[in-house]
């Protein structure tokens, strides 16, 4: 879906690939690898691309026509990969541009985010096992399975597993974040 979706906003604006590479900051060969689904890209590089674009990320997910019902099925998801040592997120609704579901799973000492950052939405954290840090504007929250975190995401945040164990979270942002 990001493969066909890429390929048409890059078509659509008269762009080569490696004209898009150049104002993305990416090879050309990725973005080829991308278009064609053989790879999917990172966080960062769906930021840089919406970026180009000026769209949200969730966009390079839309169909030109969101469904008005859809099913997340497991290994049918979208991944959003992060750097080595971060967390990657499985999408879990359509890319229709008004919620962004996702769910994680952080390893022990696995973080979102280097340094902690906001964007203009609200945000809503559920944790499914383990316990959860949530680093907003400075502050420490420990968030335990079963509970959950809500918050003004134009504060700094990010995610944190200081545990022994694997903690699982389901991540909803209203808008979704470009």
């Amino acid at each position: 879906m990001i493969g066909d979706r890429l390929k048409e906003l890059r078509t659509a604006r008269g762009l080569s690939l490696r004209e898009l590479a150049a104002q993305a900051g990416v090879s050309a060969t990725l973005l080829s690898q991308i278009e064609r689904s053989v790879t999917d890209p990172s966080l960062e590089t769906m930021r840089r691309l919406a970026g180009v674009f000026g769209e949200s990320i969730s966009s390079l997910f839309s169909e030109p026509a969101p469904p008005s019902v859809w099913i997340s099925r497991p290994g049918e998801r979208s991944l959003l990969t992060a750097p080595k040592g971060q967390v990657a997120y499985e999408r879990l609704t359509a890319g229709n541009g008004q919620l962004e579901v996702l769910r994680a799973v952080l390893e022990p000492g696995q973080i979102s985010a280097d340094e902690p950052r906001g964007h203009p939405s609200t945000e809503c954290v559920y944790v499914v096992t383990g316990t959860l840090v949530a680093q907003v504007a400075g502050v420490d929250y420990a968030v335990a399975g079963g509970e959950s975190i809500s918050f003004d995401s134009r504060l700094p945040h990010r995610y944190l597993n200081r545990s022994e164990s694997a903690v699982e979270i389901i991540l909803s942002v209203t808008p979704p974040n470009p």
